[in-house]
């Protein structure tokens, strides 16, 4: 029988919440947590073994975290690696695909992962293995852990695998010389996509071009001493009684504060409602995301004219782009309104 490992952050390898982040990688014989999964949707393969590392841990110890993977990995037989899913979280997004890419690398076995389209782990990994269209939340596990298992289940079968529309994982921007069965020659097929597009109707084109989204580098500050400088943060700080019921993921509210007369915000006074990390740190001295007596005292110095009397607040974890995209032109619209020269950004 065939061998697959699964990776796991501490939340789905049944280690704890956001409290265990920090928890340290280890692989386990057999199936834990969402690994019991897999294993049952897989055909003539079992996993072997289950590896688990804590979010924040390879976040914030990343060439460590892979090289204790890859030693764990070490003498094991394996035919396939899959990470995941990871869905919208984009620290576990970017974790899944760090490890299955040096996994791939290193013992040139196939990999599979599954993130939702807005994880940033899509862009950073999607050309460098499959990465199956997932859902945005763990309400979806069965089916992308399915979709999943069916792939590993053909690669391990050696049956070829077909186009992303066909399988269901993000293109990869490589192309292969096919030839269908009782398709017309490309010649004909020009045609008339060039002729439904003279006439206005829809067409489908054979050669995506992907769009970027480019944002144009801003002109440096000519003159910080007389510049007005604000604050924009994603990581949640707000009020203890977070007065514009901001959401602590997925949001779609933001915020202003008034810092007018303050040397620094006060634990007990403001406080994150980020549900993405954990808030002990923050709570205590939430500086440590904006960092208002920083500012304050490069003021007082006259490195910049003056502290914007307003600071800007969301939440960043699960946030889609199309969010993101318009709660940032509602608050460039205030930033513009009140002079402002220069924005410092923080998240968590």
């Amino acid at each position: 029988m065939k061998k697959a490992i699964l990776y796991l952050n501490q939340f789905f390898g049944q280690v704890g919440g956001e409290d265990k982040a920090d928890y340290e990688p280890e692989i386990r014989e057999g199936q834990v947590g969402a690994a019991m999964m897999l294993n049952s949707a897989l055909e003539g393969a079992e996993v072997s073994h289950t590896v688990i590392c804590g979010d924040n841990f390879i976040g914030s110890n990343r060439d460590e975290a892979i090289e204790r993977i890859l030693g764990f990995l070490e003498g094991k037989e394996f035919d396939i690696f899959l990470a995941g899913p990871a869905f919208q979280a984009g620290r576990y997004g970017a974790a899944c695909g760090a490890i299955a890419k040096a996994v791939k690398e290193k013992f040139n076995v196939p990999v599979v992962t599954s993130m939702h389209v807005e994880n940033p782990g899509v862009l950073m990994f999607k050309k460098d293995m499959y990465v199956m269209v997932g859902g945005n939340n763990a309400g979806r596990m069965r089916k992308d852990m399915g979709e999943m298992a069916k792939l590993a289940n053909k690669i391990l079968a050696g049956e070829p695998v077909g186009t992303a529309d066909e399988e269901g994982f993000f293109p990869r921007g490589k192309r292969h010389q096919c030839w269908p069965e009782g398709q017309k020659p490309a010649s004909e097929r020009v045609v008339e996509m060039l002729l439904k597009k003279i006439a206005g109707e829809p067409f489908q084109t054979e050669l995506p071009i992907p769009k970027s989204d480019r944002v144009e580098i801003a002109a440096p500050i000519k003159d910080l001493s007389k510049a007005s400088i604000a604050v924009v943060t994603t990581g949640g700080i707000v009020p203890v009684a977070n007065p514009d019921r901001i959401q602590s993921a997925s949001a779609t509210r933001w915020g202003m504060y008034d810092v007018t007369g303050m040397e620094r915000l006060e634990g007990g006074v403001f406080k994150t409602i980020h549900a993405g990390f954990d808030p002990a740190a923050a709570d205590a001295d939430p500086n440590v995301i904006v960092p208002i007596d920083a500012l304050r005292a490069l003021e007082k110095e006259g490195v910049i004219g003056e502290l914007h009397k307003y600071f800007y607040s969301t939440v960043g974890t699960g946030t889609t782009e199309a969010e993101a995209a318009r709660m940032a032109r509602e608050i460039v619209v205030k930033l513009q309104e009140g002079g402002v020269t220069g924005v410092i950004m923080t998240s968590t």
